[in-house]
């Protein structure tokens, strides 16, 4: 049967770049083994720039965004789900280069897809999304560098985005001593809701600095990446690990070796698109067991898919707090 679904469509024609809430048909999603009713999708920054064509992000045309979702398994010819199944899905690529889940229905590839994890609604798991599960992956990589809560103060950067608020409430649940930096200071007794227990200026990180300085983080985790993730590895203590999981002030990394020499500092990079099937079925789970219902609420809004554009480009202004969960269905 062919039906009628919402979805968000973006389109390029020459140099004609748009997205438009549209009517698509069921026989128009790509050919994979699993479908699905999507409950809820979110709006990352990955989105904003497909949305708004801020970035080079989208591979083809025309494409639905959305690179989170979660949703109930409709039809499957995959022996891993069944109907009725509910089922997440975080990166590989969908949304970027495969129809991703800013719509009320998707198919997409078994492979890609993890169960609900007992003891999270959908909404949850949406409310966590992208961001909280690659806070949960940096994490689990900090614990398994020996990082405890007795080896010193933790930095997080970006601490007001939506990996960054998730890493100082995780960090925090787990019993991390944590500073927050941000360059939002007004948000700072919010920063401290959510467990930091320092805030700092994100300006003492982000111009050039020494190769080396003097040391003061256990460790870190960092989305901002260039001359602030140079900065956070030239102030580690010896032996401080870092994990890199963003680029929002650059690609680059104009640091020294000196800290990777002198200090024996790691850095650990956090890819949360082609991560293996266990990998995020441990970060799920872990992430069911530390994430209450009232944080989740307290840290994200709930939208209608036709709200998703407008909200995307306040996204991208840098006017949204917190979450932005997408319900597909309303």
């Amino acid at each position: 049967m062919n039906n009628p679904i919402k979805a968000i469509v973006i389109n390029k024609e020459d140099n004609n770049y748009s997205a438009s809430l549209s009517t698509i048909q069921s026989s128009d999603l790509p050919n994979e083994n699993v479908s699905i009713d999507v409950q809820y999708s979110t709006l990352n920054y990955k989105d904003g720039l497909a949305i708004t064509g801020k970035g080079p992000v989208v591979r083809s045309f025309p494409m639905v965004p959305g690179i989170d979702l979660v949703g109930t398994v409709t039809n499957s010819t995959s022996d891993e789900f069944k109907n009725g199944d509910n089922v997440i899905l975080n990166g590989f690529g969908v949304g970027e280069k495969h129809w991703g889940g800013l719509a009320q229905k998707a198919a997409l590839n078994s492979d890609w897809l993890i169960p609900l994890p007992t003891g999270i609604s959908p909404k949850q798991a949406m409310q966590i999304g992208t961001a909280g599960y690659t806070a949960m992956l940096s994490v689990i990589a900090l614990e398994k560098q020996g990082i405890t809560p007795e080896s010193g103060e933790i930095l997080v950067t970006g601490a007001n985005g939506g990996v960054g608020s998730f890493a100082i409430y995780l960090l925090n649940q787990l019993g991390y001593n944590v500073t927050a930096a941000t360059g939002r200071l007004d948000q700072s007794e919010y920063l401290k809701e959510l467990g930091a227990k320092q805030v700092i200026d994100r300006n003492e990180l982000s111009n050039p600095g020494k190769p080396l300085q003097k040391e003061r983080f256990a460790a870190a985790i960092d989305s901002v990446g260039s001359h602030t993730l140079a900065n956070i590895c030239a102030s580690l203590k010896y032996g401080g690990v870092v994990t890199a999981c963003g680029l929002a002030q650059g690609m680059d990394l104009p640091a020294s070796v000196a800290p990777f020499i002198l200090r024996g500092v790691s850095l650990i990079g956090i890819d949360s698109v082609m991560r293996p099937k266990a990998d995020r079925i441990e970060a799920w789970d872990r992430l069911a067991k530390l994430v209450s219902a009232d944080y989740l609420d307290k840290i994200s809004t709930e939208i209608s898919l036709e709200h998703a554009i407008d909200n995307a480009e306040l996204l991208m202004q840098g006017k949204i707090r917190g979450r932005v969960v997408v319900n597909c269905q309303s």
